[in-house]
């Protein structure tokens, strides 16, 4: 349970995000003297690279990667790390393929660029789907997390200090648009890193070095918990080629595909802020692993060696530790008074920058790729009405989801595996599209409605008959496998129907992969091309280090 001081701080925090984010997005929409929907919606394409570097990591990086990354650490080390590097290399491929596209054919969703590049059935199977994964994937897991922390610490009941969160979320969203959204978000990443900093410290500290950690780690035969890239037959499931295979096809979908993520590079004041905020967060997402797994790692061996009680978490049915709670833990025996108010608040910004992203991607997507199709007179004052109630609904829906989600034994896990039946589709069809003229229209809808049908179909069957052939194969490869039919597919069908380019569509995928490289850039460290290849640089020394 919290003490005062530390519940002050968090109760202070909470209205302080409120009232700055109310506050901007009011000032914007007066500044601007227009109340359009492209201002609420994409903060009138004013925003430059570290707003969207800082917006892109803060609405990927939600309390359940606190929680969870925390959590896979104690269970498995450094191993689900991989999500986090790997995006760095996604961002790359954002940065220098898809961000020109996205910034040249003006668009105000990803539907809107399948429209432009395919057709309209594209574009609204794709809203469909991209309104269901964020209410699932961005809001009701991250809702699920943060419940799980604040009932841990709080002592609250978890659905009603969900609902207060993020009403108060909802409520600077809704009125504020993007513009107040970014500027939060920009807070509550600093906030977020700072408290992550901050328990990382203190377990590094009491573990007493890096040395000390690995050494209870070789008394307990446990030193593979260091490695990033495990063999074939590890029983963690995650060989290291399931994570060059199969990580592409879920990490091309979240970063260069799904709304809400790349929301914040459709409103960049220009193609080279783009490119430079996508950078920035490729960047800024090696540091999860050092601030969020390995405290879960430091957390195993300070257990191992009697530094740290984890007895009031219990076992699970298997005898292992319930380590869900774990973080929690860390925060209440490793920290004292005030630092753990800090630490809520940036369990809090997590929660509530994934939650503020999410809901304006939908209101976004249900103006623009719902409303307006069937209104297409609609007025920018009912566009913005539309979609702040639909932000109202989603939020609902979302809260309603949280006893099934909850079923999950990881929630890490749990997103991942939905994701990886929901993207071989998607990332299909974009990839063909931006790289392939030859990707027609008529193939790109079939494709996204058999490879979703085929992806919702061995879902259930892994579910319902866990110890099926489908069943045991790692969520990983599945999406690797699905993403292959899906291939074939949309090739097959390609030449069944072929492509029929209009003015627009000629215009929207590359003659070669080279071409995305001819623009200059801007000149010196800030040039995209150098930023692209000091960030895969570093990466890979990463990996060869932590191989």
């Amino acid at each position: 349970m919290l003490k005062s001081l530390d519940l002050c701080i968090s109760i202070a925090y909470l209205l302080g995000i409120l009232v700055i984010g109310l506050w901007t997005g009011i000032r914007h929409r007066r500044k601007s003297k227009t109340n359009t929907a492209g201002g609420y919606f994409l903060a009138g394409k004013t925003l430059k690279w570290p707003a969207i570097g800082l917006a892109l990591f803060a609405t990927n990086i939600s309390t359940v990667h606190l929680v969870s990354l925390a959590q896979s650490g104690f269970d498995s080390g450094l191993l689900n790390g991989n999500f986090e590097w790997m995006a760095g290399v996604t961002l790359v491929l954002l940065a220098l393929f898809f961000v020109p596209f996205y910034i040249k054919s003006g668009v105000a969703t990803l539907p809107d660029f399948l429209e432009k590049r395919y057709d309209r059935s594209s574009r609204d199977w794709l809203a469909v789907i991209s309104v269901v994964s964020a209410i699932i994937i961005h809001i009701a897991f991250s809702m699920l997390a943060g419940g799980i922390v604040l009932k841990t610490l709080f002592g609250l009941n978890m659905y009603l200090s969900v609902i207060v969160i993020c009403i108060i979320t909802a409520i600077y969203t809704i009125i504020g648009g993007l513009k107040a959204v970014v500027v939060t978000e920009s807070i509550q990443t600093v906030v977020l890193l700072t408290g992550a900093f901050i328990i990382s410290y203190a377990a590094f500290n009491k573990m007493g070095g890096w040395s000390h950690m690995t050494d209870v780690l070789k008394n307990t035969g446990e030193m593979n918990k260091l490695s990033m890239l495990r063999p074939s037959g590890d029983s963690s499931g995650m060989p290291w080629y399931t994570v060059f295979l199969g990580y592409p096809i879920l990490g091309i979908w979240y970063w260069c595909a799904d709304q809400t993520i790349v929301q914040r590079v459709l409103g960049a004041k220009d193609e080279n802020h783009a490119r430079v905020g996508s950078l920035f967060c490729g960047f800024l997402k090696i540091l999860p692993v050092f601030i969020f797994v390995l405290p879960g790692l430091l957390a195993y061996t300070l257990s191992k060696s009697g530094h740290l009680d984890i007895s009031s978490l219990g076992v699970d049915d298997k005898g292992h530790v319930n380590s869900k709670g774990i973080y929690t833990l860390m925060i209440t025996q490793l920290l004292p008074t005030g630092l753990v108010g800090v630490l809520v608040a940036a369990l809090l910004s997590g929660l509530m920058s994934q939650v503020a992203g999410a809901l304006n991607s939908i209101s976004t997507m249900v103006s623009y790729d719902m409303y307006q199709r069937y209104r297409p007179d609609a007025s920018d004052k009912q566009l913005i009405w539309a979609g702040k109630i639909s932000a109202g609904v989603a939020l609902v829906f979302s809260l309603a989801l949280l006893p099934l989600l909850g079923r999950y034994e990881s929630i890490f896990s749990g997103i991942n595996d939905i994701i990886a039946h929901i993207a071989p589709p998607i990332t299909c069809v974009f990839l063909l599209g931006v790289f392939w003229k030859g990707a027609s229209a008529e193939s790109a809808k079939l494709t996204l409605w058999i490879g979703s049908a085929l992806g919702v179909i061995v879902f259930a069957i892994g579910k319902l008959f866990p110890e099926s052939i489908i069943g045991h194969i790692p969520f990983m490869m599945m999406a690797f496998y699905l993403f292959c039919i899906c291939l074939i597919v949309q090739v097959s069908f390609s030449r069944i129907y072929p492509v029929k380019h209009t003015p627009e569509s000629v215009q929207l995928f590359w003659k070669s992969p080279l071409e995305p490289l001819h623009d200059a850039g801007w000149k010196g460290f800030g040039n995209y091309k150098v930023l692209s290849v000091l960030l895969l640089l570093v990466t890979g020394v990463l990996y060869y280090i932590f191989r």
